[in-house]
């Protein structure tokens, strides 16, 4: 598609002579071209977005999986400590009903040494004593009985009442428990599934990484795009200098043979003036070139750019919208969208000398315009995908890229 543009704007260029209908033609499928170009580029910028949604949301479901995660540990944490209270719990139960057990038989003992005395056990030991004191001393025997088995009743009860809190204690503990089970699988669940989301979404960014490759495969291809086009424009501009120099040539000799006839014919007669030869502008000086736009370097030439390709010009950080400046006098013969490099314009300066400014926000020439050094062409911006605003800027000799500090103004 590219080699197609690239054919069509040297054609454009070099169409000195051609039929107007032929011109038309040529500019009606230019006009095709950056009409497709401008829909791939709104498909890429499409995509764009969607990988940034599909990263965003990536980023969500780790978030979730995370949160997720640490709940669990927190459940697992409390599930250890109800079970070893469980245990405990369960451990003094036992004790209390091995405490209970030994109540039971010392009230059996208890019961079974009342049986033996009697219901009537008081006046029986009166009636059967022989003296007040043995008879006093039977019954002091007898309350002791009685007050024992009070006793051992009381603390059966308290032992009773104890474990039954126990076994409450341990029935709500487990109950505890059984939620902070439920609520770990539901947590599981939730886990499993955003561990689903984060795996969908890590599928649809490999499949955007994947386009991605073969974006950075296409920005390569239009790199040699925009060489074979730079390469077209300076065969076209040589081309069209030729025929102006070869024209101009011809019509001073054409002039120069009238004149001759028109002296030799009618002496009094002036002879017409042959056109003067327009020269080409001078070949820029190494040093002598302005800067086309004030700030920071953020990649010098051959430097690594933020797309992971290697410079063949400087990028230039700037505040969007700052202008820019052509640095030499010249004609622009290319100012449109190019994939890669944004919003780009390229100006013929003559002698085989271009130069190059991409990533623009705004082109405020066209091409075929002439331009003088210092002319406003663009405003600085982050079109083609740049990440942050700046300004690239190639110089090309002969086709070739050459490193513009060199031949730019020290600052």
């Amino acid at each position: 598609m590219w080699l197609a543009a690239c054919a069509l704007a040297c054609t454009l260029l070099g169409s000195v002579g051609a039929s107007a209908q032929s011109q038309r033609e040529t500019e009606r499928k230019l006009q095709q071209l950056r009409d497709e170009l401008k829909t791939i580029s709104a498909d890429r910028r499409e995509l764009e977005g969607k990988r940034g949604t599909a990263a965003q949301q990536l980023r969500q479901a780790d978030e979730k999986v995370a949160r997720t995660a640490r709940a669990l540990s927190e459940t697992e944490a409390a599930m250890r400590a109800q079970e070893q209270h469980l245990s405990t719990l369960q451990q003094e139960r036992a004790q209390l009903q091995r405490g209970l057990q030994n109540q039971r038989a010392q009230l059996a003992a208890l019961l079974r040494a009342a049986d033996q005395v009697g219901r009537n056990a008081p006046l029986k030991v009166l009636l059967s004593q022989d003296t007040v004191g043995d008879a006093t001393r039977m019954l002091a025997d007898h309350r002791y009985v009685q007050n024992a088995r009070a006793q051992r009743i009381h603390a059966l009860t308290k032992q009773l009442d104890a474990l039954t809190k126990v076994e409450q204690d341990i029935a709500t503990r487990r109950q505890a428990l059984d939620a902070a089970r439920a609520q770990q699988k539901a947590q599981a669940a939730t886990l499993q599934k955003d561990r689903s989301q984060q795996a969908a979404t890590v599928a649809q960014l490999d499949d955007r990484y994947k386009q991605r490759a073969e974006r950075e495969k296409a920005i390569g291809q239009d790199a040699k795009a925009l060489e074979q086009l730079l390469a077209n424009l300076r065969a076209a501009a040589a081309k069209a200098e030729a025929e102006r120099r070869a024209a101009a040539k011809r019509a001073a000799a054409e002039a120069a043979a009238q004149a001759k006839r028109g002296k030799t014919e009618r002496p009094d007669r002036p002879g017409k003036t042959p056109p003067k030869v327009v020269a080409s502008a001078p070949a820029p000086k190494v040093g002598g070139l302005s800067w086309p736009v004030s700030g920071n370097l953020l990649a010098r030439f051959n430097a690594t750019l933020p797309d992971g390709h290697t410079s063949k010009g400087v990028l230039i950080g700037a505040p969007k919208g700052t202008t820019v400046t052509a640095v030499a006098d010249g004609t622009v013969v290319f100012s449109d969208w190019m994939t890669g490099y944004g919003m780009i314009l390229i100006v013929d300066h003559g002698n085989g000398y271009m130069s190059l400014y991409a990533h623009n926000d705004t082109l405020l020439r066209d091409a075929g315009a002439s331009i003088k050094r210092g002319e406003a062409v663009a405003k600085v911006g982050s079109s083609g995908g740049q990440g942050v605003p700046a300004l690239y800027f190639e110089l090309r000799r002969n086709g070739q890229p050459v490193d513009p500090s060199s031949w730019l103004q020290r600052r």
